[in-house]
Parts: C-alpha cells; sequence; structure tokens
C-alpha cells in the first residue's frame, strides 16, 4: 500500500500541480523558488499541526482576485450558492494505492466505490469556507463611493484576519471513477492512514562550539517516549525500567544529602509569621524527571584520549549532519512502531540532506536509504515499515545518483499565457523521457551518474566537445561579455556545461527539452571526403558529427551548405548548434577549435600573410602540431587580448539574450491590490 500520486491546488506557487509518488524513494529536483519548499510545507500542516491553518498569502496568488469577485457576487445578491463556488480553496488529493492481498486497515472508510477490479483509494481534502461564514468574510470595509482601489485594499487587508475564522479544513473519500461518490471524514481518519514526518533543512548544527549546542543529544528524548509507549516491544520496556531503576537509586542517595546541605540555606520564615500555619519552616525534596532527563541533561560526546570525551560540536559539520538524520529517521520508526494503530503509509521528508556532506557521501545517501528501511523492518519483527521518502535536494550529486525515474522536476514559470503571475509545474522524468530508446535513456543515466551535472539546477546549458573548450570556456565568456558591457553578461547567469562531444550531444535533445533549459550545442564541423577520412572543410562531402546530422535530419549536411546555412538554420527554439564558420567573406572555415582560433588571430599565430588560397590547409597543419590541453591552457593563461571564433562568440551572445519563458513581473495595479506574500514563493 502506498501513495501513488498527489495533487495540490492553489496552495502558494503549486496553483495546479501533481506529483507521482516512487515506492520508496522520490527524488525533488529544481531551481530555486520553484515550489519544492511549498509541498513539504503543506504536508508540515496537514499532517502534523493540531489544527491545519492556512492564511490569506498562503493561497496561489492568480486566485486572490476570486475574493473580490465573490465580494462583489454577495454585495449584488446572488446566491450564496454561487458566491461559494467563486471563493478559492486550496485542495489536495492524494491517490492510495493497495493491492487485493492486503488488509485495508485504517483505509477502509476512504474505499468507497463497489469495483471489485478498482484497486484506488482517494482522499481529498479541502481548506474551504465554513457553513454560514460567507457574510462576515466577505464584508466589505468603508465607504462604498471610494475608488476601487481603495476598497479593495481595504477588502484584502481586513480578508487576512477573516480567513482562519471563515474557513476550516474538510476530508472526504471520493469514488475514482465517481466524484459524486463521497463520503465525509475528518482529519482523524486522514491521520490513520498516514504519518508524516520531516527533517528540515534548518538542523541547526552550527559549528558553535562557544554555545555547545548538542543537538543529537536532543533526539534520545524521542527515542526515550517511543520506548516507553504503551506498544512498545519488551527489550525497550527493559531499557526503561533499567534507567528508572538508576536514576530512582541516584534520587534517593541525593535527595537525603541534598536536604541536609540545603536546608542551612535557606532563610527562617518564622520570623515573619509566614505562612500562617504551626510549622512555616520549609524543607527540600530534590527529584529527577527521567522522562525529562535524556533531553536536558544528557549530552551525546565522542570518544577522546586519556579517558575524555569530546562534545558533540567537536564532531565535523559533515559527520553530525549525517547522524542527525539516522537519528531522527529511527526515532520516525519507532514512533510508527509503538503507534497504537500503525497508519498505511509513513512519508518522510527530508529537506536538503546534502547539507556539509561530501560528494562522496552525498551520492550514497539516496542508495542507502532502501537499506536502511530494510534494516529497520527487522528490527520491527520482520514487519514491513510501509515509508516513503520524499527528498528535496539542490545536490547534483544526489539528483545525479537517483534513478532518472525517481525525480520530479520543479519549473516555475508564467501560470498562463501572458499572466502576471508565476506557478509552479512538476514534471515526471519517467513520463517526460517515455519515448527515448532503451540504450539512449541508459546512457543519459550513465551520463549523469560518472559525471557532476547542474542541469536540475541551471538556468541555461552549454554542450561542449571535450577538454579543449571546456579550459578555454570562461575565458571566451570573459571576452565576449567584455565586448558589450550593455548587453546580457552570460558570466553572471546561472548555467552548466556539460562535455559530452559531438557523438553524444543529440542523445540531450528530449532532456533539455523537458527541462525547458536554453541550450548551445558548440561541435566541431568535422568534414570528411567520400572515404570518411578526415580533410579540409572546403573539399569535404559531408560531415561524421552525429549531433549535426542529426540536427539536420533531412536536409544537407555537406560542409558548404552547412557553412552557408542561415543563422536561423542552426536555431530551433530555446535550443541553438554552434559550428565552424569563417571569420569573414571570402575566408576558409576552419574543422577544428584549434585552426578556428589561430584564423581569428592571424597575427599571434604568424599566418597573418598567408595566402587566402594557403590559409585553411596552413592553420590546419598548424593545429596538428599542438597538444589539445598545452594549447588552451596556454591561451586561458596568456596575458593579452585575443578574438574569440565567431562561430562561438555568436553562440555566446545568443545564450546571454535567450531566456527560457518566464512570467513578467505583476503589474503595479494589480500588486498594490494584494497583500504581501510572505512565502508564497517558496
Amino acid at each position: 500500500m502506498r501513495i501513488e500520486r498527489v495533487e495540490v491546488k492553489n496552495f502558494r506557487l503549486l496553483k495546479q500541480a501533481a506529483v507521482l509518488l516512487e515506492e520508496q524513494t522520490t527524488v525533488v529536483v529544481g531551481r530555486n523558488n520553484s515550489g519544492k519548499t511549498s509541498l513539504t510545507e503543506l504536508f508540515r500542516r496537514l499532517l502534523k499541526d493540531t489544527t491545519p491553518q492556512f492564511r490569506l498569502e498562503d493561497f496561489a496568488l492568480p486566485v486572490h482576485a476570486d475574493f473580490w469577485t465573490a465580494a462583489q457576487k454577495l454585495s449584488d445578491g446572488e446566491k450564496l450558492d454561487d458566491v461559494r463556488k467563486t471563493l478559492p480553496c486550496i485542495e489536495v488529493r492524494m491517490t492510495f494505492r493497495y493491492s487485493a492481498a492486503e488488509e485495508l486497515g485504517p483505509l477502509t472508510p476512504f474505499v468507497v466505490d463497489l469495483d471489485e477490479a478498482c484497486s484506488e483509494a482517494l482522499v481529498v481534502v479541502r481548506f474551504e469556507p465554513r457553513d454560514g461564514t460567507l457574510t462576515d468574510l466577505l464584508a466589505k470595509e468603508g465607504a462604498t463611493d471610494a475608488p476601487i482601489e481603495v476598497q479593495q485594499d481595504r477588502f484584502y487587508r481586513a480578508l487576512q484576519d477573516r480567513i482562519g475564522k471563515s474557513y476550516g479544513c474538510s476530508v472526504h473519500a471520493e469514488d475514482p471513477n465517481d466524484p459524486t461518490n463521497r463520503k465525509e471524514l475528518d482529519l482523524g481518519h486522514l491521520r490513520a492512514i498516514v504519518r508524516g514526518d520531516i527533517i528540515t533543512a534548518q538542523r541547526g548544527l552550527d559549528d558553535i562550539t562557544a554555545r555547545d549546542r548538542d543537538v543529537l543529544g536532543k533526539i534520545l528524548q524521542d527515542l526515550f517516549d517511543s520506548a516507553s509507549a504503551d506498544g512498545a516491544d519488551k527489550a525497550g520496556k527493559d531499557l526503561i525500567d533499567g534507567l528508572t531503576k538508576a536514576v530512582d537509586g541516584i534520587q534517593e542517595t541525593l535527595r537525603s544529602q541534598v536536604k541536609t546541605h540545603l536546608q542551612g540555606l535557606l532563610p527562617h520564615f518564622e520570623v515573619f509569621n509566614y505562612p500562617g500555619f504551626h510549622n512555616p519552616n520549609l524543607t527540600t525534596e530534590t527529584g529527577f524527571d527521567v522522562a525529562r532527563l535524556l533531553q536536558n541533561h544528557t549530552k551525546v560526546r565522542y570518544p577522546g584520549a586519556h579517558g575524555l570525551t569530546l562534545p558533540e560540536t567537536y564532531n565535523g559539520l559533515g559527520a553530525r549532519n549525517l547522524i542527525y538524520i539516522l537519528l531522527h529517521l529511527y526515532s520516525f520508526f519507532k514512533q510508527f512502531q509503538v503507534a497504537p494503530a500503525a497508519p498505511a503509509v509513513h512519508l518522510v521528508f527530508i529537506e536538503e540532506p546534502e547539507a556539509h556532506l561530501h560528494p562522496q557521501m552525498q551520492e550514497v545517501f539516496v542508495r542507502q536509504l532502501g537499506v536502511i528501511a530494510k534494516k529497520f523492518a527487522e528490527l520491527n519483527g520482520g514487519g514491513p515499515w510501509p515509508v516513503q521518502f520524499l527528498i528535496s535536494t539542490h545536490s547534483s550529486h544526489i539528483a545525479n545518483s537517483a534513478p532518472i525515474n525517481a525525480l520530479r522536476y520543479f519549473l516555475a514559470g508564467a501560470e498562463a499565457p501572458a499572466s502576471p503571475w508565476r506557478a509552479a509545474r512538476i514534471k515526471d522524468l519517467r513520463a517526460g523521457l517515455s519515448g527515448k530508446a532503451a540504450d539512449d535513456l541508459k546512457f543519459l543515466q550513465q551520463y549523469l551518474t560518472l559525471t557532476r551535472c547542474d542541469l536540475f539546477f541551471a538556468d541555461k546549458a552549454i554542450l561542449i566537445e571535450g577538454t579543449c573548450e571546456r579550459l578555454l570556456l570562461p575565458v571566451m565568456m570573459r571576452l565576449v561579455d567584455a565586448e558589450d558591457a550593455t548587453a546580457p553578461q552570460l558570466a553572471s547567469q546561472y548555467f552548466t556545461v556539460l562535455e559530452v562531444g559531438g557523438a553524444y550531444a543529440h542523445l540531450f535533445d528530449d532532456l533539455l527539452a523537458f527541462l525547458e533549459l536554453p541550450a548551445l550545442v558548440i561541435t566541431d564541423i568535422d568534414a570528411v571526403d567520400g572515404n570518411g577520412e578526415a580533410c579540409p572543410v572546403a573539399g569535404g562531402e559531408k560531415s561524421s558529427n552525429a549531433c549535426i546530422k542529426a540536427w539536420f535530419d533531412g536536409k544537407s549536411s555537406k560542409p558548404s551548405d552547412l557553412v552557408a546555412y542561415a543563422e536561423a538554420d542552426r536555431v530551433k527554439g530555446i535550443k541553438r548548434l554552434a559550428y565552424q564558420i569563417p571569420e569573414g567573406d571570402g575566408e576558409p572555415c576552419a574543422r577544428s577549435l584549434e585552426d578556428a582560433v589561430m584564423l581569428a588571430n592571424k597575427t599571434a599565430y604568424g599566418l597573418q600573410n598567408v595566402p587566402v588560397a594557403d590559409l585553411g590547409q596552413r592553420a590546419a597543419d598548424l593545429a596538428k602540431k599542438q597538444k589539445k590541453t598545452e594549447f588552451a591552457l596556454k591561451l586561458a593563461l596568456g596575458g593579452p587580448k585575443w578574438n574569440v571564433p565567431r562561430y562561438i562568440a555568436e553562440g555566446l551572445r545568443w545564450l546571454a539574450r535567450t531566456n527560457a519563458p518566464e512570467s513578467p513581473a505583476p503589474p503595479a495595479a494589480a500588486a498594490a491590490a494584494m497583500p504581501a506574500a510572505a512565502g508564497a514563493g517558496a
């Protein structure tokens, strides 16, 4: 039994978003402010808060105007049902998948269909207006003849305080095949089927030894509570009994000694005839609350030398973070284990587990979660621990080590065409790459695993041939940016560089399109003759470059035609292809980056007096004598300014000014009518 799908409406950036959950571990990736934290926060309120509450700023910004529309309808005397339908609500729909062989247990109340072949249960949670509250919720403030902007400003300010009083959470079971077949339930039923726990990104593991923060020690309190719960196993209760007896023995010894010594510290209240009893003097009794002993007075320490133990803060932040996560996971498991009625699903959110972990530890983390869950299940008498992990991360190492099918890509953009508001979309790589050949998909997974690839977090991508381009690219970007300080500067933008080579660059087409990333592919024209042998571009019969052939599929890839194509032919939407072209009219075309650099800097390489007819061959011969890495390093570290080859310079300028479709800033009038929406973009 598991949660298969979650749909969210009208919560912050999640105006209309759906995410499919893997059976065990789902990895959430995406750029900043794309809605990842919103998903975690939504479940925290639904599953952890005693009474879930939402504020006006929690509603997706595009639906704020619906409150004013509803108020207008109420003022115009329209039916309350029509007014209610106009009001926005925050909605979460969770689809549970179960098998016929499973005991439904707490899920039973949510199974309302009569179809024996159906193996889904649909839970609907809505934060919506309570009955009888519409008049108070939508009452307008102040004079009704005031300018509309003034009326709206007053209304929204008053609405901020009214939402909590007029809205409340409802829980329903809904037939997956018949939306009209519904059964009203409550939050207790929801929390009986799914338990939620969160390890937040803010863990308080700061390396501040002066304050000696004992973060790990406080987790022992949760483990103590679990071991002493009614449903705890015998081993856990035996440990608690032993601890309690040990503390009782200390307490008896301490009580008598402390009473003797503290009695002399107390004033003799009888001189004041207070508190008016026959024996006004006080006595002392010292006791320990064993339930709080671990939390407040027990610290996790590490072995030192000569019997000395070191404080928790003396360990590295990475080790502390990993221990913190593991202890929390164990605490969550123990709390699940001792629950009087075990939930059907245990949903655990882990925010940014990569904090302070070196890359190798990050890469192992996702894979080890399954091992940890299995180990904990063994402690549960062999019974299953029905846990589903939802990891949000900004780590390319974690993202790349996870299976592609487990990745969910959060992307924020315009809520609708020409809309002033932003909204998040959740893209499933399993579905987005479903049409890709198995071998190509395997290549992508291997490439992402073996390299440091920031595709899931960047705003733009540059795909290059090899080492020479990788070493020279930062310098070439700086030189191109310096040509026009008023133009968009690529060096200040968030981009990632993939070293893939011309043979494989086209395999990334579907992934780049799916991620909606503007991309520049820098490759070599790779002219060959009729026998497939490398030759000058002018005498080439075709290009051997797989990326170029795929780009111009159905068109000629003869080098002379490639050179003649217009720039528009090298652009497809937000993707551009860059290969060698002549530096000027009538000049030869290079075949590789090295001779392209030479043709763009003739004087530096002694080519300024070479006849045009011989120039291409002379540059090619000179390039063949170069060691690629040595050539690139000498050029990159050399002081004098040099000219970037035309094909690369044009491509970099294009990428600098090309952005993915994005929403503009909200119009001033609309923004003024809305209250501040703190955290709405998280």
